[in-house]
């Protein structure tokens, strides 16, 4: 095996691949090839660095020079100023927006510096198509070590104590589910991993499963060791291409390792992973939905009990966790419990991973400890609001979660402080708002992703967000009155009350959270019918500054349905009667002399 001087790793997560980091890659080699150093540098596609607002990222491996915002034409220089010459390429290196000055290390960035990486520990640093490098960190040596020194129980005590409980939303304690599990008298069990993230904004899963499969595959044995299943499966979405194909691979070759198969590691122990794809359905994300889609049916929840620990996948006990739960696993078994529950909060242990998204500077991929304020994570890991603008709030779990203010930026991130904020934290979405997020609208966005994903097999879900919806829609078109508001809480509380599944029981949460910390902006918008964001086309009203008009006329010819008028040097005027607010005056005005009113 070559021993290369210099590791060159090229993001390969799929936002970076949306931008030329396979071209990048491509590059890179051709250029090692023309100076003769195929020998000493050697180019690794690798999973996603997180930093993906500054992506496509390249980092240079012994000294750790990170690149960001690479382009395929700047391979040659690399090769040329940084590999050959020694000499860092200024240009691409990271500014801090705070001091000015360039940093080539990762770890002296802010974005960086309070996180620490266990899910994602792997994603970055190694090629996820080769186990090889996965091993030699570390890899199976878990599963090695639950399968020769270790029986179920005390795999399931040391994940008990470690208190790592479920990523996917829920919170429910790993160990515990394991162990009922694991008392289910059966013939034929299973071990199923929910890969079906479908919040909006939310790419935690795909990241993991696209840089380190292994992590998945192992722990996905260790759980079959502890409840006695012998079979597993990995529930992916369809549009998740690159993550699927690197699965796969990581399957292929640890069936050549003899990591996966019969009599593992020659202890005895058969277990093997299939996948099953889902079409894109977000309440396939409950468990008991998940597991119908699997079994060729409706992809609708039952009621529970049985839980699916008990009756499961073809009515066999059966154990679902998601993708990031799983991949804290064999960390937790190599560096032990108390380890890991030294990191995070008094009832949320070890880490979380967020995709911190919205109007914020550092978009990307986190993964901080339990406990991180919602400040520290926006406005020191996240850089703050883009474009200078006011911090408005934070949607915390997705659809299912609940919008947070400015009062809340000093809340622990954990289970239960997001809860008793009136929010969630789900599987990891964080959409940052800034002032000019009108929350009404907001509430509406959300709602809608919800009529769009619910299987309406109940009536409280299926009908009452439905009408959820049509009020707000009265209330953004300038219709609504405050007995509206007074319906939108009675509504949303009897939703999340009676409706059958998860999705149904948080779709108000949105609604409710906005009506609670933003009701003058309700208030606003059914008594003045107005929208101080100027987000509700229907409220807008845009108006000519006769100061400042010059009668240039440009917004005359642009409009589209005459609603201007005036001569030519002479101030102009809109009727408001025509005008259909499309902004088009407004976007051609050189003048500034239209305003939204």
């Amino acid at each position: 095996m070559t021993e290369f001087k210099t590791h060159i790793m090229v993001c390969g997560g799929t936002g970076c691949r949306a931008s030329q980091s396979e071209k990048i890659r491509q590059n890179l080699n051709t250029a090692i090839q023309e100076y003769g150093l195929e020998d000493d540098v050697q180019v690794v596609m690798t999973g996603c660095f997180g930093f993906c607002e500054k992506g496509p990222v390249v980092k240079i491996i012994p000294d750790n020079t990170f690149y960001v915002q690479v382009k395929p034409e700047d391979a040659d220089l690399i090769i040329q100023e940084h590999i050959i010459k020694g000499r860092k390429v200024s240009h691409l290196l990271y500014e801090d927006p705070k001091t000015k000055e360039m940093v080539s290390d990762s770890k002296h960035m802010d974005f960086y510096k309070k996180q620490i990486r266990i899910a994602l520990r792997n994603c970055g640093f190694i090629n996820p198509e080769n186990i090889d490098e996965y091993i030699a960190r570390d890899g199976y040596a878990a599963l090695g070590k639950v399968l020769t020194e270790m029986t179920p129980e005390q795999v399931i005590a040391e994940m008990k104590q470690s208190g790592l409980r479920g990523r996917g939303g829920g919170g429910f304690p790993t160990g515990l589910k394991w162990e009922i599990t694991r008392k289910s008298q059966n013939d034929q069990k299973y071990v199923v991993c929910n890969a079906d993230e479908g919040d909006p904004g939310a790419f935690m899963d795909r990241s993991i499963l696209e840089g380190d499969p292994n992590s998945v595959i192992e722990a996905m044995a260790i759980c079959g060791y502890c409840i006695g299943a012998n079979q597993g499966l990995v529930y992916i979405r369809a549009e998740y291409p690159l993550a699927i194909d690197r699965l796969r691979t990581a399957l292929k070759q640890a069936r050549e390792y003899g990591l996966l198969g019969k009599d593992i590691l020659g202890t005895g122990f058969n277990f093997d992973i299939e996948l099953r794809y889902g079409a894109g359905a977000f309440v396939c994300g409950e468990e008991t939905a998940l597991i119908h889609s699997m079994e060729g049916l409706r992809g609708e929840p039952t009621f529970k009990p049985p839980f699916p620990a008990v009756s499961g996948y073809k009515g066999k006990p059966t154990n679902v966790n998601n993708v990031e739960t799983f991949a804290n696993v064999p960390v937790i078994i190599n560096k032990g419990a108390n380890w890991f529950n030294k990191i995070g909060s008094e009832k949320s242990k070890g880490t979380k991973v967020f995709a911190l998204a919205g109007k914020i500077n550092n978009v990307g991929l986190i993964e901080v400890p339990m406990g991180t304020t919602l400040r520290e994570v926006i406005y020191e890991i996240g850089g703050g609001i883009k474009d200078g603008k006011k911090f408005k709030a934070v949607q915390t779990g997705g659809p299912s979660g609940g919008c947070l203010t400015e009062k809340h930026l000093d809340t622990p991130i954990d289970f239960d402080n997001l809860i008793a904020a009136g929010s969630m934290m789900g599987s990891g979405g964080m959409i940052v708002m800034d002032e000019d997020s009108c929350m009404v609208s907001i509430a509406k966005f959300y709602l809608e992703f919800t009529l769009d994903e619910s299987c309406g097999k109940c009536a409280p879900c299926r009908i009452g967000n439905k009408r959820l919806h049509e009020i707000l829609n009265k209330i953004t078109q300038g219709n609504g009155t405050k007995t509206d508001l007074d319906r939108l809480r009675l509504l949303g509380n009897v939703i999340k009350d009676c409706s059958l599944c998860g999705l149904g029981q948080t779709s108000p949460n949105p609604v409710l959270s906005t009506l609670t910390n933003f009701y003058n902006e309700y208030i606003d918008h059914v008594e003045n019918h107005k929208c101080s964001a100027g987000q509700c086309k229907a409220l807008l009203k845009y108006v000519i500054d006769p100061e400042i008009c010059t009668g240039c006329t440009l917004c005359f010819r642009n409009c589209p349905v005459g609603a201007i008028s005036g001569e030519k040097k002479s101030p102009h005027s809109i009727d408001q009667s025509l005008c259909i607010k499309c902004g088009a005056c407004y976007e051609k005005c050189k003048f500034n002399a239209i305003r939204i009113a």
